[in-house]
């Protein structure tokens, strides 16, 4: 048996926490699961410790804080590992592989946090760039050792410190992002789909671009071929660069923000598309209550919101809001025209997000087919023991 480390502070599971679960795979433990005495309850966020079941067995390497309601994350299930660049090092060659094997190109989602054992730690790569997201207090404290880790692993020269994930405030962390190596000159063009894109690294939404609608995207570009298409929430052109590319006859991209609107005109421009490609500037449900007024039909709509429900106490709210997206988007769907829902709230699975979805369409006065249901891509792994790490759910409906 593998002796634990004995430089270590030890914290100990309750008798009542499910350790079994721990053992076999789970990667939180909870703060009503850990006994939080004074010397654990005084332990920096982000400390490293060692982890015991109630019986005083050790379990692994955790990260504690006492701040956060997720108290200790499992960082390795060897009592005797040392958090340091090389651990680091090979948490990410491993996930780097998997990478390479999938893209010709380096632009992609490197590390998925907990399924590529890496908690709370999310690594966007846009060719020599690298976004990262330390999410957790561990994570962030070990900035430096984790960024030494993915230079020297995937040679990038250039670093962004990426703070707007809403789960740094849960740790205690602060929001303030930064180029933390290199430079950046402007937005990043990523290839993707057979369309360009442009990523904003330091001032866009999350990481810049969101890789895990990429075979979504690709699917949506079947569909519209030859077909007008309405892209709802577009961000920087998402579902509407990818359909121009796959033979859309144009298409028309909604958003809020005006600056990710001309990154997805600048997209356009550089794919070759910009002729077919339209932009709407302002809030996506009023958007859509004037394209009804105006009678306006597409062969394909897609509506990919932000979250509604990020956490259990916004579920039915969220479901609610879903449910009048399909609603006021069925309305712009063309007789034989195809609707495709997102969702990439945490706390609304599949089955609850198909239901809503469903029943807004039939508000909406129409017969829907389910055709296809659609998940992160293959650089989002899912760590099977968390649910929370298979957030993505997308829908196509035949109308």
């Amino acid at each position: 048996m593998t002796q634990p480390r004995s430089d270590l502070p030890v914290v100990r599971l309750r008798p009542k926490a499910n350790a079994r679960a721990i053992r076999h795979g789970a990667p939180w433990v909870f703060a009503d699961e850990l006994v939080v005495d004074r010397r654990t309850g005084k332990l920096p966020g982000g400390t490293i410790a060692l982890l015991e079941d109630a019986d005083r067995n050790a379990m692994g390497v955790v990260a504690v804080n006492p701040a956060s309601k997720i108290i200790a994350r499992m960082l390795d299930r060897n009592p005797q590992a040392t958090i340091d660049t090389s651990w680091f090092a090979g948490r990410i060659a491993r996930a780097l592989d998997h990478r390479e094997r999938l893209y010709e190109r380096p632009f992609y989602r490197l590390i998925h946090a907990e399924a590529d054992g890496l908690p709370g730690v999310v690594v966007d790569r846009f060719g020599d760039a690298l976004a990262v997201q330390p999410n957790a207090a561990w994570a962030d404290n070990m900035l430096e050792t984790l960024v030494d880790a993915l230079q020297a692993v995937t040679g990038a020269g250039v670093f962004v410190k990426n703070a707007g994930g809403r789960t740094r405030a849960l740790e205690g962390l602060d929001d303030r992002s930064d180029v933390i190596r290199g430079s950046v000159g402007g937005p990043v063009a990523v290839p993707m789909n057979g369309a360009v894109y442009l990523a904003d690294l330091t001032g866009g939404q999350k990481t810049g671009l969101f890789f895990d609608q990429r075979e979504n995207h690709a699917f949506a570009a079947r569909l519209a071929r030859g077909q007008k298409v309405l892209d709802v929430f577009s961000h920087v052109g998402g579902f509407a660069l990818a359909m121009l590319a796959g033979g859309a006859e144009n298409a028309l991209a909604v958003d809020a923000s005006a600056p990710a609107l001309a990154l997805a005109s600048e997209g356009a421009e550089r794919s070759g598309t910009g002729t077919r490609f339209g932009t709407r500037q302002g809030d996506a449900f009023a958007v859509m209550e004037g394209l009804a007024r105006e009678g306006a039909r597409f062969g394909v709509v897609v509506c990919d919101p932000p979250a509604f429900a990020p956490a259990k106490p916004a579920r039915e709210a969220g479901l609610r809001a879903y449910e009048r997206v399909a609603r006021m988007a069925a309305g712009l769907v063309a007789d034989g025209g195809y609707l495709c829902l997102c969702s990439c709230s945490h706390a609304v699975d599949m089955t609850a997000f198909r239901d809503a979805s469903a029943r807004g369409i039939g508000r909406a006065g129409r017969v829907s087919q389910l055709v296809h249901s659609g998940s992160a891509g293959p650089d989002h792994p899912v760590l099977p023991q968390l649910a929370e790490s298979g957030y993505l759910k997308s829908l196509f409906f035949r109308l």
